[in-house]
């Protein structure tokens, strides 16, 4: 089993804007992301430990300008957590190992694929293509890929 860590010189490699968001729990101006408009075939991973997050057949145009996924692609990965900033109650999201802060889960993505929609910081992400994957340790995640094909 992969061991997925948070080290000095992950964090160390990190743009400004990443450290800011992974690290300070920061957000990325909406439609600057550069993930946003990806609609290649992968995976999403925590650009700090690498955990696999988000698939590409999870990903969905939401409008919300980040990048919306219905669901992770393993739960375990994925923290949740109660966020109380800016005068509201929100569902903040955390990578588990990485302890990245990635964006806020929301109650209003597709009924028909769960309801709910992960707005995820594309700063907080790495993506790995399908063709990739295999070579890069995340094959066991390609049958969730190709599912959304």
């Amino acid at each position: 089993m992969t061991k997925y860590t948070k080290t000095p010189d992950a964090i160390a490699a990190l743009s400004e804007e990443a450290y800011y968001v992974t690290q300070n729990a920061g957000t990325e101006r909406p439609g600057t992301g550069k993930l946003l408009h990806n609609k290649a075939p992968g995976i999403y991973v925590d650009i700090v430990s690498g955990e696999p997050l988000f698939a590409s057949s999870d990903k969905y145009e939401s409008g919300c300008g980040w990048p919306s996924f219905t669901k992770p692609i393993e739960t375990a990965h994925v923290q949740e957590l109660e966020d109380r900033t800016l005068g509201m109650i929100r569902t903040e999201v955390r990578s588990t190992h990485g302890d990245s802060h990635l964006g806020h889960v929301f109650p209003d993505g597709p009924m028909d694929r769960g309801g709910l929609r992960y707005c995820i910081n594309s700063a907080s992400l790495r993506f790995v293509h399908l063709d990739d994957m295999e070579a890069e340790g995340y094959g066991a995640y390609i049958n969730q890929v190709e599912a959304g094909k």
